[in-house]
């Protein structure tokens, strides 16, 4: 590539020396000729010390003229960044005193003596890095790097390397084009700065160090005033290069306002104090594309990023903010377009990972290289994910990279309308810019020509159309990041139009006294700009926040590929942070979305699924934070919702279900007629009630004969009456129970068997009395039917007296225990009192226990009175049930307590039935002979009690 590329000529000079005062240096012009042989001017695009002073002769003489002389001589160079350098023959010098320092202005003409007329005499004309220019009253600067390629060339090593640009860059010629269609927008606007003409200067430069030098060549001052300088600068693309010119601008006071440099880095007030974006923060696309991850639920991801600031930066913070929404990272792998081994690693990563969203951070020229190295591996399996960078570049899409691009999704700055930019655009001519060899040189890109005549190519005419041909420059059916160029240019005129206001003396904005356009000063233009607050033509809304930056919209853009290799990207949503929390990305309804990696529905890209309800999610020291495990919840909890981090324990009456996902009423227990104990204990109830009643019928019939006369009638069938109301009663306790159960179940059992025992007590007693009465000598009296019906109603009232107190001191009530069983409730009736309960059982077990002792006591009496034997087998068995009951009670857990009750009264009932009536009936029924009082006053003989 020669060195005359983009129409720069290559100058080098020897460093210079301080000798005595005065400055030396040797200086050397490589070529100084562009399209042949004519000089058109001097524009230095790399200075380099040389290691010799041998000069090389120019085809002709160059003449200086100065302020202050004329010089001949054969090289001449002014350098904003060294001390102004004059020739003197062979050898550049100058006093020390005549030292000029950057910003302090300059003048030169230069003319080759081979050709009439002076060549153009600004400094910032020919020393390299203008490109576009015009005069106005207030200036504008802009630096875009029209070639983004820095070349290196050897020299073959016999001299220092030196660079050169290449690659011409389609978009940054855009930026360029939009901005002087605004200045010379604005100049037609009578209502924005009336009066005054605005201008511009467009500096050019590849490489960050020619980009600084190129900013600092904007802000020196012009050489006809010495007070004429640019108010304000825009640019650059890039942040890593935005930031290198801020610092070396912020000491100035000049602000600069960058259209696409997006580092959230640079909303730091404290280190870029003079910057300012139309373009929204990458902090701002980074929530947005965490939030993208959060809605489809893509949990796992990986990154591949450029070793650039604006990647590394992004892609740190987007790090941050997805721990956040515990969202985890697999990999994070940084990409270099010479590094083989790193290619490769990224390759195996992404056949090997398990996440199938891959965020591609990358500024736009990484993104070429990178997908063009990855096209030849045949990635699939994933979706990616982009940044703002490349999005919407459609000039990316190729057949070879479907299976990479092919539902790509990620956020785009949003369209906007220019009217009249895109005809300005496509109506572009070299012709327009005479003074540069830039267009040119796009020109012969564009058409693939060359203005110089050739054997190899096309000569150019220069007036082709750009309509009939197809790049990023000539795309004008969407503005996206041209807009924040032209809301660039817009917002310092209007922060100028502010500056210029006036109203009696004062800055209606700032109160300070009024300046006019002559006096105007960037620090001025940069405290304006911080208050300015503007509407565009298409309704959006420019101002800054305290940190510089603008409020952020985005579209949401998927890229559906079509088979030929073209890309339709569509809009299939928006993200705005001026929306409340929850509702800033918002999807369009019925979008349809291509997914990547051959996903026919939503990609999961999890390390582990979500933790179902029933269980909860513990981290694992060992994993990322996305990787954890799911562990079932203990016994008497839940989780109602998914990864939830803890079990809930359920209120006591509720239990979980099957799922443990939410708490159920626990199912009740209770001794019921339904189930097969309940319905035996009725049945045993009920045949013993029958028992009852047919042997009260057959006394009935029988009343009349001497065994049912025999010891009182009465008080028999007062026992059969209470035995059967014994039996009876027992089926109170089975069913749920209730208030009035509660209570009537106790104290029906225990009054119907007092009257039971005061029965049999009474029963044994008059056996007792009746024989001590046949014995000789004995003078006591039989224990006559008053004396018996006053025993039994008597011990009766005693347990009817015990059952009132308790019943209106604490009765016995329903009540749930929960604390037997975790799983379920037993319903059951609680005491109440327990002093009341066992009152009254022990009650009855001191009349059973007296009635046993004195039954026992008469167990020896006359075969033909057998009933005082008969009694002692019913009260042994009676007291035996009633002892073995108290531990069985005590210890038997929910129904079964009830049952061991209803066991405890049936086998005590059945014990005085079977061992008191069961005799008599056997000899009423089937030896009715023995039925008779012969046979029961038959020979007694003479016993001592």
């Amino acid at each position: 590539m020669p060195p005359h590329i983009l129409g720069k000529t290559v100058l080098t000079f020897e460093r210079p020396v301080l000798e005595n005062s005065v400055l030396h240096g040797i200086l050397s012009r490589k070529d100084a000729t562009v399209n042949g042989s004519h000089l058109r001017r001097f524009n230095i695009a790399h200075i380099t010390p040389r290691t010799r002073s041998d000069l090389q002769n120019m085809d002709g003489n160059t003449e200086f003229r100065s302020r202050q002389s004329l010089y001949n001589g054969t090289h001449t160079l002014v350098a904003m960044w060294e001390p102004v350098l004059q020739t003197d023959d062979m050898e550049i010098s100058m006093a020390a005193s005549e030292r000029v320092d950057i910003g302090i202005c300059y003048a030169a003409t230069f003319r080759h003596a081979k050709h009439e007329g002076w060549l153009a005499g600004d400094a910032s004309r020919w020393t390299g890095f203008l490109e576009f220019s015009k005069d106005g009253e207030l200036l504008i600067g802009g630096i875009f790097s029209l070639a983004s390629t820095r070349k290196l060339n050897d020299n073959d090593y016999k001299a220092i390397p030196d660079s050169y640009c290449i690659k011409l860059n389609d978009r940054e010629l855009k930026f360029a084009r939009t901005f002087i269609f605004t200045v010379e927008e604005i100049n037609r606007n009578a209502q924005l700065l009336p009066g005054v003409s605005l201008g511009y200067r467009i500096y050019n430069g590849c490489g960050s160090e020619n980009l600084i030098r190129a900013a600092i060549e904007a802000v020196s001052r012009n050489e006809s005033t010495c007070s004429s300088r640019i108010q304000a600068l825009i640019g650059h693309s890039s942040s890593g290069v935005s930031q290198d010119i801020n610092i070396l601008l912020s000491p100035l006071s000049i602000p600069q306002v960058s259209h696409l440099s997006t580092c959230a880095c640079l909303s730091d007030k404290k280190l870029y104090p003079t910057f300012f974006r139309t373009v929204p923060s990458d902090r701002f696309q980074i929530l947005g594309l965490v939030q993208l991850m959060k809605y489809f639920d893509w949990r796992w991801v990986g990154i591949i990023y450029s070793p650039s600031l604006y990647a590394s930066e992004g892609t740190a913070a987007f790090i941050v903010e997805a721990m956040k929404e515990s969202i985890c990272v697999e990999y994070r792998l940084s990409y270099h377009k010479t590094s083989q081994k790193k290619q490769e690693a990224i390759v195996k990563m992404l056949r090997e990972s398990s996440s199938k969203v891959v965020l591609l951070f990358m500024s736009l020229s990484y993104t070429k290289s990178f997908l063009s190295k990855m096209a030849s591996y045949n990635i699939s399996g994933k979706h990616w994910v982009g940044s703002e960078a490349w999005i919407t570049q459609q000039d990316l899409a190729s057949v070879e990279r479907n299976n990479i691009l092919q539902g790509a999704m990620g956020f785009a700055l949003p369209e906007a309308s220019i009217p009249g930019l895109g005809e300005f655009l496509l109506d572009l001519k070299p012709s327009d810019e005479p003074q540069t060899g830039t267009i040119k040189a796009f020109w012969e890109k564009f058409f693939n020509c060359n203005f110089s005549p050739s054997n190899n190519s096309i000569l150019c005419t220069g007036v082709e159309d750009l309509k009939t041909i197809s790049n990023d420059y000539t795309d004008v059916t969407k503005f996206r990041a041209v807009n924040n160029v032209y809301k660039a240019v817009y917002l310092t005129a209007y922060a100028l139009h502010a500056l210029l206001q006036c109203e009696d003396e004062l800055n209606p904005t700032t109160r300070k006294p009024c300046v006019n356009k002559t006096e105007v000063q960037p620090k001025m233009v940069l405290e304006h700009i911080k208050h300015v607050n503007f509407t565009m033509q298409n309704g959006a809304k420019v101002f800054f926040d305290d940190n510089g930056d603008t409020v952020a919209q985005y579209n949401l853009v998927n890229w559906h590929m079509r088979d030929d290799g073209s890309v339709e990207i569509v809009n299939i949503g928006h993200y705005d942070t001026s929306f409340p929390d929850g509702t800033k990305l918002k999807l369009k309804d019925n979008a349809r979305i291509v997914w990547g990696g051959n996903n026919t529905k939503v990609p999961r890209s999890v390390c582990k699924e979500p933790c179902p309800p029933g269980s909860r999610k513990a981290m694992n020291k060992n994993k990322p934070v996305c990787c954890f495990d799911c562990i079932e919840c203990p016994e008497g909890t839940i989780s109602n919702q998914t990864d939830s981090p803890d079990c809930l324990e359920c209120p006591p009456e509720l239990w979980p279900n099957a799922k443990k996902d939410r708490c159920i009423p626990k199912p009740t227990e209770y001794l019921s007629h339904k189930e097969i104990m309940g319905a035996l204990l009725t049945a045993v109830s009920c045949v013993g009630a029958f028992l009852a009643s047919l042997i009260l019928i057959i006394f009935l019939t029988h009343k009349e004969t001497p065994i049912v006369k025999a010891n009182n009638s009465e008080l028999s069938f007062l026992l059969l009456i209470s035995l059967k109301l014994c039996f009876l009663c027992a089926l109170t306790f089975i069913g749920q129970p209730t208030e009035w159960s509660c209570m009537l179940r106790h104290t029906a059992f225990s009054i119907t068997f007092v009257i039971c025992i005061s029965c049999v007590l009474g029963k044994t007693v008059v056996v007792v009395m009746a024989f001590r009465a046949t014995i000789p000598g004995n003078k006591f009296k039989m224990f006559g039917h008053s004396q018996q019906r006053l025993c039994v109603l008597g011990l009766t009232l005693v347990q009817v007296l015990f059952c009132i107190i308790w019943l209106c001191t604490s009765p016995p009530f329903p009540a749930m225990n929960l604390n037997y069983y975790k799983e379920k409730i037993i319903l059951e009736c609680a005491l109440g009192s327990a002093i009341g309960f066992w009152g009254v059982l022990g009650y009855i077990g001191l009349l059973a226990f007296l009635c046993f002792i004195i039954a026992f006591l008469a167990r020896k009496l006359p075969d033909s009175f057998n009933e005082a034997k008969l009694i002692t087998f019913s009260m042994l068995i009676f007291c035996a049930v009633w002892i073995a009951f108290i531990p069985a009670y005590v210890s038997s857990p929910g129904k079964f307590t009830v049952a061991v009750e209803i066991f405890a009264i049936l086998a005590s009932s059945f014990g005085l039935l079977v061992c008191i009536f069961f005799p008599k009936c056997y000899i009423i029924i089937f030896t009715p002979e023995k039925n008779s009082k012969k046979h029961l006053m038959g020979k007694i003989p003479s016993r001592n009690l």
